[in-house]
């Protein structure tokens, strides 16, 4: 059985939480509490093994209370449950102590699943944070292949390419450089694709500055 400690500011919100997870057999709510001060007075008479705590709270946030509940209760595991869904606010909760975040908006099949996790000593970070941290972070990468470090961008890029590279950032048409090339237009253009797609260069400008970082022009 898995003592369970809520914190939110919000009543309907604890409500509605402590009405669904009642429905888990494995699942017991020990206390409520709407701030930080709360928690930690409560977990002196209701010890918890998990605290499903939000960030945004009256008297003690979220990140006030992760210290001096984790200086005085060790061996108890927060998931943070919010609506604050920046890598900054995770990043920070994730430092000070807690083992979990999930949304509020987040299935309660994903919630309870987060509590078990947690409850076991697992990390957990929800899908959705998940998924737009992911995207983001091959964003970044794709900006900085093309932009961030040229020299390197294109390292894969076959003789052929770099030939037609060299022709597109000396400003010559896809049919001009067929015509040069004694190759057909559609082979160009399959060319000029393939070399986007290695470098993810976003534009012409893009391809130049890695034409000349490969010193195929001056």
């Amino acid at each position: 059985m898995t003592r369970l400690l809520l914190a939110d500011d919000h009543t309907i919100l604890r409500d509605g939480i402590r009405s669904l997870l009642l429905a888990e057999p494995d699942l017991d709510i020990v206390g409520e509490a709407s701030n930080g001060a709360e928690v930690l007075t409560l977990l002196e008479t209701h010890p918890a093994d998990v605290v499903l705590m939000d960030v945004q709270m009256p008297v003690l946030d979220g990140f006030a209370t992760m210290p001096e509940l984790r200086r005085r209760f060790p061996d108890v595991r927060v998931l943070v449950l919010t609506m604050l869904d920046h890598e900054n606010y995770v990043a920070r909760m994730f430092e000070a102590g807690a083992l979990g975040y999930v949304l509020k908006n987040a299935a309660i099949a994903e919630i309870t699943f987060a509590i078990r996790r947690v409850a076991a000593g697992h990390p957990f970070l929800c899908t959705e944070i998940g998924m737009n941290m992911l995207y983001k972070a091959v964003a970044q990468a794709s900006a900085l292949s093309a932009d961030g470090d040229p020299a390197r961008a294109g390292n894969d890029l076959t003789a052929r390419e770099l030939e037609v590279l060299k022709l597109i950032a000396e400003g010559l048409t896809n049919g001009e450089i067929a015509d040069r090339l004694f190759t057909s237009k559609r082979t160009i253009e399959t060319h000029r694709q393939n070399i986007i797609g290695k470098t993810h260069a976003k534009n012409t400008a893009a391809l130049i500055k890695l034409a000349v970082s490969r010193g195929l022009i001056s």
